[in-house]
């Protein structure tokens, strides 16, 4: 055979070749539902699951604790024998947040919770606060009932046994919770048919559990966590003013410190003059200016070109962290001014908290209760109104109580109280009318602010995204909500078929997992628990909108370009 008689053969093969592989890199709805459905299984952990007991954040030997005031379960010997762990018991029953200081336990360790649950992904290997609300909530959507009950339930036993909804079952948050969804997950929960036998079993069910939401949402109310005399609530961690335990060493903070010193206009008075290495009365002085360089070597390593990090720049950092937004500049650079705000959206978390407490009272029939929290429900919303809602913005805007100013960061939790139900139909046109800030190409970004945070321009995340789309559509702007569904889902789709994998966030402003981190933690982490969720929970969405087959999630119509809100 020739070689001119060769060519339109390999002309074939390469069109074939070429063929297959553009097929294989098209977005395909069909391909992101079978990666999340074995994905359930993959990122499902239990306390009899040997790689549960794993934590690459801290590095040290798996060990696992129990509750003061729990017995010992009957299966927990043969899981100690089988993956060879230590396991110790809290040195005390926990009340509240805070009774513990994790610095003082001999080691870090997996708190121990009787249910098997879903992790995000990737380091993320234990049962987060608020990612699992939106888990859950897929796991609902994908009828896996029995493992959204036993999450719920294990949120449950957290607040039983460790105080709140932690942060995560680890022992170094047991000094932090995050973003409160506990009403929200038992909501969902009772609102599927299918998750109890009967109405009698869910009223036993709730019985049992209204008083834990009742204690976890007590919570929010401590002292600590109040915004000065507003009414509001903030984000607080009761660690102290310390670098948290979980960070393995000091990059992240000479970070802040560096970009402190190149920013100077920016500092809002976080930079400590200190030496490396302070004699023993500097070490006096930084124990109330910055952190005790003795008692933590992170704390100690801090340091860049004659200076340190302050006292209240440390507590912002762990209030940051309880937000979730861990990092965004929102709350001054790095998030360090956090615990000096009200936030709209744990403010209207709460509102919606008290709504469903009681909506929950009601049910049991608890009259007084009842009544109870309609009063704090109606006086949270009333002071969400006089403090966060900018009639001149057209938006929410977390408020700066230690100043007694407004913020000017327009930040997506703009949304929250849609979702919470507790926007006026006139402040939800305002608010549908301000998309254009938000929405890009891919669906909605966090803020206009590009600062290299990843809670910042131009990335966007499943649980914004999320809460933004179902508050529109429950204030009847359905039209907006099926497309930044269908924004999102198709970026989620986009993005499995250019690599094999559902991500934690993405980019807004290409559609896409390109994601590139200047400022803080920078992996995009592999997974993703609430991404998963999410994509169900839209693709239902747009399914119940459309009365029909969902839309091929490739797809995009002309009025999702960038820019202004659309009609």
């Amino acid at each position: 055979m020739t070689m001119k008689s060769l060519l339109p053969l390999a002309l074939c093969g390469w069109s074939v070749l070429f063929a297959a592989t553009e097929a294989a890199a098209r977005p395909d709805a069909q391909k992101t539902r079978a990666y999340i459905d074995h994905a359930w299984t993959t990122l499902t952990r239990s306390m009899d699951d040997c790689s549960a007991l794993g934590d690459s954040k801290v590095g040290t030997r798996p060990l696992l604790y129990l509750p003061a005031n729990l017995p010992a379960p009957p299966a927990l010997a043969a899981m100690q024998a089988h993956c060879r762990v230590e396991v110790q018991v809290l040195p005390r029953a926990i009340g509240e947040l805070g009774d513990i200081a994790p610095a003082t336990l001999p080691r870090q360790g997996l708190l121990y919770l009787p249910h098997p649950y879903v992790v995000p992904g990737g380091f993320f290997n234990e049962m987060y606060g608020w990612d699992s609300y939106f888990i859950v909530l897929g796991l609902l959507a994908d009828q896996r009932t029995a493992l959204a009950r036993d999450m719920v339930d294990n949120a449950l036993f957290e607040v039983r046994y460790y105080g709140a909804v932690l942060n995560a079952n680890r022992s170094y948050y047991l000094t932090r919770a995050q973003p409160p969804f506990l009403g929200a997950m038992m909501r969902a929960l009772l609102d599927d048919p299918a998750s109890f036998k009967d109405q009698a079993a869910a009223r036993a069910w709730l019985q049992q559990a209204y008083p834990l939401a009742v204690r976890d949402h007590a919570t929010w109310t401590r002292r600590e966590h109040l915004a000065g005399d507003t009414g509001l609530a903030r984000y607080y961690d009761y660690g102290g003013a310390a670098p948290v335990l979980e960070m393995r060493d000091s990059s992240y903070l000479r970070g802040v410190i560096d970009w402190l010193i190149a920013h100077p206009s920016e500092d809002p008075g976080y930079l400590v003059k200190a030496s490396e290495h302070p004699d023993a009365a500097e070490v006096v002085r930084l124990k109330a200016a910055s952190c005790d360089v003795e008692a933590s070597k992170v704390c100690a390593g801090a340091w860049s070109k004659g200076f340190r990090l302050s006292a209240d720049y440390y507590l912002g950092d762990r209030a940051m962290r309880e937000s979730g937004f861990d990092t965004t500049f929102r709350m001054g650079p790095f998030g360090g001014s956090t615990h000096h705000y009200a936030p709209v959206d744990l403010n209207s978390l709460l509102y919606r908290y008290e709504r469903d407490l009681h909506d929950f009272a009601v049910q049991l029939g608890r009259t007084a209760d009842a009544a109870h929290w309609a009063d704090v429900a109606a006086a949270r919303r009333a002071a969400i109104d006089k403090y966060l809602w900018r009639a001149d913005q057209g938006m929410y805007m977390d408020y700066d109580f230690v100043h007694g100013k407004p913020s000017g960061y327009r930040f997506v939790a703009t949304y929250y109280p849609l979702w919470a139900g507790a926007a006026s139909p006139q402040q939800a046109a305002a608010l549908r009318g301000r998309l254009g800030v938000f929405e890009r190409k891919g669906g909605l970004q966090m803020s206009e602010h590009a600062s290299g945070a990843q809670w910042d321009a131009p990335f966007g995340w499943a649980p914004t995204n999320w809460l933004a789309a179902a508050g529109l559509d429950a204030y009847g702007f359905h039209d907006d909500a099926r497309r930044i569904a269908r924004e999102f889902t198709a970026t989620i789709d986009r993005s499995l078929a250019a690599d094999g994998t559902i991500r934690e966030k993405y980019n807004m402003a290409s559609g896409n997992a390109d994601v590139k981190i200047s400022a803080g933690y920078t992996a995009n982490v592999i997974g993703f628990g609430w991404s998963n969720g999410v994509y169900l929970k839209m693709q239902a969405l747009l399914q119940e909108r459309t009365g029909g087959p969902v839309r091929g999630a490739g797809e995009r119509s002309d009025s999702a370009l960038a820019g202004g809100s659309r009609p």
